[in-house]
């Protein structure tokens, strides 16, 4: 049964990638700009069809992909080269890949949450017993958490997260009797129970039940997509200030195997794939913001260097030559590849010395 979850991984991953480049694809075609090629896959091509203006390929290796437009990183007479594009279309063009990720992700979440009969909400069940925080102008048993801080709570998991991230103090807002009651500036800091090595903030948390509603289906649809925006955020934060080791990061190689044990951990194969498109959603969501960071060879590089340059341009009356762009772009894409190559050695690493 690996073997099956772990060519239903590679199936995603390369799902990913087209959604991604079709995204670049169709936005292009939609502003007038010649594309050249359409390519799933990277390496020799598997198969390939030209169909009018634009040569359709299937490549032997799932973990790329590429829309090639005319003048796309240098200089053309074409009028329909991608470089002889009002800027707006250009970022459009830039942006869709990107767009697409984030779409699919969202698209996914709703599919798994049409058949939803209810939703679980954070709810606070009780509290230890001499719990200083259970009173008539605090917290009480049966609140259902709304924020702390100002960051929504989706889950259980997330009131740990921002309680232990916090300091004495929080600003916490709660659902109680259907109406959100503020607590501003409520002082919590963690109590010692029984065993001195660990402390608790003295309450149960358990979840709720709501009806899933067509409208509370759609509601939950974009908390969870925006639950995962955040927790790419917060994971790109702790790895940039040493959370996280470089060493932890994941490639294609240890998505899909990552994929394969959470459908192996799975009771049943209806859950493992229901598991493994949860997943899909949050790594679709990520490749979207991950993309659009201001880094040479990826999208939000280009859009961030388009953006200069229609400065520079605007200033100096002067058009900029495509090509220094290119030379950039060039550099980024060794770096990139450089880093590739670190993750992927890490996640063969990882898997033989399992």
């Amino acid at each position: 049964m690996t073997y099956v979850y772990i060519l239903i991984g590679i199936l995603v991953f390369g799902i990913l990638i087209a959604s991604h480049e079709f995204g670049h694809f169709i936005t292009a075609k939609a502003c007038g700009v010649r594309v050249e090629e359409f390519s799933v896959g990277m390496g020799p091509a598997l198969w390939k069809k030209q169909k009018g203006e634009t040569l359709y390929a299937l490549r032997c290796i799932p973990i790329g992909g590429y829309c090639a437009m005319t003048g796309e990183d240098s200089a053309s007479e074409d009028p329909r080269a991608f470089t002889n594009q009002k800027p707006w279309k250009r970022i459009l063009i830039l942006c869709a890949g990107a767009a697409m990720n984030f779409l699919f992700g969202l698209l996914v979440i709703f599919f798994i949450y049409i058949s939803a009969q209810g939703f679980y909400v954070p709810v606070l069940n009780g509290f230890m017993e001499g719990c200083p925080y259970e009173a008539a102008d605090g917290l009480q048993a049966g609140d259902q958490f709304w924020s702390i801080d100002g960051h929504r709570i989706y889950n259980t998991q997330d009131v740990g997260t921002f309680l232990s991230r916090g300091g004495d103090t929080y600003d916490i807002v709660m659902i109680r009797n259907g109406e959100k009651v503020k607590l501003d500036d409520y002082r919590m800091v963690p109590l010692v129970y029984d065993d001195p090595e660990h402390e608790y903030f003295g309450f149960y948390l358990g979840n709720g039940v709501e009806r899933a509603t067509f409208g509370k289906k759609l509601q939950h649809t974009w908390d969870t997509t925006m639950n995962f925006t955040r927790t790419v955020w917060m994971s790109l934060g702790d790895l940039i200030h040493g959370k996280v080791a470089a060493k932890e990061l994941a490639g294609p190689v240890g998505i899909v195997e990552y994929m394969a044990e959470t459908g192996e951990q799975a009771q049943s194969f209806g859950e493992a794939l229901e598991n493994i498109l949860i997943l899909a959603a949050l790594i679709a969501i990520n490749l979207a913001i991950m993309n659009m960071l201001p880094i040479p060879a990826l999208d939000g590089g280009r859009v961030f260097l388009l953006l200069v340059t229609v400065v520079i341009e605007a200033i100096t009356r002067k058009k900029l030559n495509p090509k220094y762009e290119g030379y950039i772009h060039a550099a980024g894409m060794v770096l990139l590849l450089g880093l590739m190559a670190f993750v992927l050695f890490n996640d063969i690493f990882r898997i033989v010395t399992k």
